[in-house]
């Protein structure tokens, strides 16, 4: 398929267009960032091992019936995709208390959270991506409340799905980011309306993972978080999360 011009360029991905204006192609980054990208770094690899780990994801994703913008990979750090709306929200799904949640509420690292939490944040770099309460959600007007309603549902589904699946992998679920989009042809409505489908990515970037074999808590870290806080071994950590999401059937 042939690839156009540059629509969009993120920390961790680039957009191209394709001759369907309604396929994207997405080509996955080594560039690393922390902290609203105060922190900036490379992590070798890092495009083909997320790419990989996406897909097997996204595809675990669409047998379950949830459905994605994922349509297949087309080179080790590319994968096309079907065109959507992003919603300006990062839905936060946390099983385990850590990070921020830490951070700001003072929970004990490794609270388990029951029911897990969902959370909403502001995806505005410039803001610094702030929690949202469902009434700033409503007067920001990011999402309808039947929207919010399918979010909340969906990222619950999601969890469920992920954390049987990375529990055969030997790996803890903590927490992890989703973003949505909306599906429409081009030529409809610009607004955020038709079906909510996940997109971005599922990977070490955007989700917190703890080695079940390790019980010290630096050496059980196998994403992104070996990067922000200096860790080391970062690109065998997302390398052996690829392994053995990889290793398991859908």
């Amino acid at each position: 398929m042939a690839v156009g011009q540059k629509l969009y360029e993120g920390k961790a991905k680039i957009l191209y267009a394709t001759e369907d204006p309604n396929i994207l192609l997405t080509h996955f980054k080594d560039d690393a960032t922390a902290f609203n990208a105060q922190k900036k770094g490379s992590i070798t690899g890092k495009g083909e091992f997320n790419c990989a780990i996406s897909t097997h994801l996204f595809k675990l994703m669409e047998a379950n019936g949830i459905p994605t913008h994922f349509i297949d990979r087309t080179f080790p750090n590319e994968m096309r995709v079907k065109s959507v709306k992003i919603l300006p929200l990062e839905v936060v799904v946390r099983n385990i208390a850590a990070g921020s949640l830490c951070q700001q509420t003072g929970l004990k690292l490794g609270t388990i959270l029951t029911p897990p939490l969902v959370e909403f944040y502001y995806k505005n770099d410039e803001l610094g991506d702030p929690l949202l309460t469902f009434d700033r959600l409503r007067v920001l007007d990011l999402a309808t409340p039947d929207q919010v309603d399918q979010l909340i549902e969906l990222a619950s589904r999601i969890n469920q799905i992920l954390t049987d699946f990375f529990q055969q992998c030997g790996i803890t679920l903590v927490d992890f980011k989703l973003e949505f989009g909306c599906v429409s042809s081009v030529g409809q409505s610009a607004n955020h309306t038709g079906q909510i489908i996940l997109a971005d990515e599922i990977s070490p970037d955007t989700c917190r993972l703890w080695n079940q074999a390790e019980s010290d808590p630096n050496k059980r870290v196998m994403d992104k978080d070996r990067f922000r806080r200096d860790l080391g071994n970062v690109e065998d950590a997302y390398r052996q999360v690829m392994e053995r999401v990889l290793q398991q059937t859908i």
